[in-house]
């Protein structure tokens, strides 16, 4: 950077400056006092150099650094920390100024505070993304003052890391896991259901005891051991869970900044996780009108790594979605019975007719839970009273599409397709819940 561009007067310089030359107007009718502003005037400009001087000796002396997180956390708090150092020899007045990326519009990254030679500043921020993909940082700018004060010499230090990933909601997977492995049923207690129709698989032969089933005695180990033997079976624990996401326009609309498509990502990660912590197996299908992704189930370790790559990338379309096309593809690439948790947004009973044949088809072969989506926001409008005949109508839209929705959730449930009606906020429990009460009530 030029020598020039690096040289700010400060608000001391011209206060300073200010009142100089409103003493030389007063000399002009005080003439005396002509000689004694002139020298306060060149120990002035004198004083201004050597401030100049003194910053100027600072060459890697003062540095800053910018830590962030190898990738952030998507509709989360993420911190970034901001660390300056001092290894010179003189005390300086720091205003440290970061070029965070545009999009999260912050424009008071401003942090003041002093530094003594060999002394160092943490600073930290907390920036919200809102959209996945890739955010690029600027540089950090320092302005440093000595102890006259009266220039700041503006630093701009290049960071070595200047763009960091948003990736899919993963800060909270502890939190849920833990909440899931201890009670069994998060925010609602331990819930004791009974088991229907549990799968069994083969675990080993060993004798008979009183008690066993005779519908388990296996003849042919019998007749080689010639004593009763029966066959001994486990409840099956890995079963396939599939996240199913619609990408159409109305997976688009927008709540609290994020998209519903942003919600139903970010849940899917939390509930997959939880599925493998589990023993299931789990996997990823997305989906509008031209195009299909799909990520085969699998319990590999690397299998969440997968997963979050593919959620990564996801982005919604403007298009209506091909539910033909992806039935036909869940039926084809899944071959055993599996657990599908269908996120998408009907909100009309016509959109419903459309896709609830095909859905039908699914249910045949697989277990399939589908996520709708309340306004919690139109709940609230609710409240408010009508003034006029205006507001009496648009209540009455709004209590029409509260109607409607809980209509299309009854409807899918009378046809037995299990059924989320939940807001976005709650999406993550709600959709947890119903996967931990089929797992206890052994429905895969």
């Amino acid at each position: 950077m030029r020598f020039y561009k690096q040289i700010f007067f400060s608000d001391r310089f011209y206060q300073i400056g200010s009142t100089l030359v409103f003493l030389f107007i007063i000399s002009y009718f005080v003439p005396i006092l002509f000689g004694a502003i002139g020298i306060i005037t060149l120990v002035f400009i004198l004083l201004t150099v050597l401030d100049i001087v003194l910053l100027f000796m600072i060459k890697k002396e003062l540095y800053a650094e910018r830590k962030t997180p190898e990738r952030l956390s998507n509709g989360e708090e993420n911190r970034i920390s901001l660390h300056v150092v001092n290894k010179g020899t003189q005390s300086l007045d720091i205003e440290l100024i970061d070029e965070a990326p545009i999009a999260f519009q912050l424009r008071d990254l401003n942090f003041q505070f002093k530094l003594k030679p060999n002394q160092d500043q943490n600073v930290s921020y907390v920036i919200t993304p809102k959209e996945r993909g890739e955010y690029h940082f600027g540089d950090l700018i320092i302005f440093a003052k000595s102890k006259l004060g009266f220039i700041r010499r503006k630093i701009k230090q290049d960071c070595a890391i200047q763009s960091v990933k948003v990736y899919p909601s993963f800060n909270k997977l502890k939190k849920y896991e833990l909440m899931a492995l201890n009670t069994g049923h998060i925010e609602g207690g331990i819930k004791k259901i009974r088991k229907v129709g549990q799968q069994k698989e083969f675990d080993q032969i060993k004798e008979y005891v009183e008690g066993d089933d005779f519908r388990t005695i296996n003849w042919m180990a019998t007749a080689r051991s010639q004593q009763l033997m029966v066959n001994h079976y486990q409840d099956e624990k890995a079963q396939q869970v599939y996240a199913v996401l619609d990408m159409s326009r109305n997976m688009k609309l927008p709540f609290n900044g994020m998209t519903l498509l942003d919600y139903s990502i970010n849940a899917s990660l939390v509930l997959l996780h939880i599925a493998q912590v589990k023993q299931d197996l789990i996997g990823i299908s997305a989906f509008d009108y031209e195009n299909n992704s799909f990520l085969k189930a699998s319990r590999n370790s690397g299998q969440m790594k997968n997963v979050l790559e593919k959620l990564y990338n996801l982005k919604p379309s403007f298009l209506e979605s091909d539910f033909a096309n992806i039935t036909t593809l869940l039926r084809r690439q899944i071959k055993h019975r599996s657990l599908l948790l269908f996120f998408t947004n009907i909100t009309h009973k016509e959109s419903l007719k459309r896709k609830l044949p095909y859905m039908k088809r699914l249910i045949k072969k697989h277990l399939l839970v589908v996520v709708l989506f309340e306004d919690s926001e139109i709940k609230e409008a609710l409240k408010n009273e009508s003034q006029n005949m205006e507001d009496i109508y648009i209540k009455a839209l709004r209590e029409e599409s509260i109607l409607e929705r809980k209509y299309i959730a009854k409807d899918l449930q009378q046809n037995g397709i299990h059924t989320i009606l939940t807001t976005p906020e709650k999406l993550n429990v709600d959709t947890i819940n119903k996967y931990l009460e089929l797992k206890a009530r052994g429905l895969l």
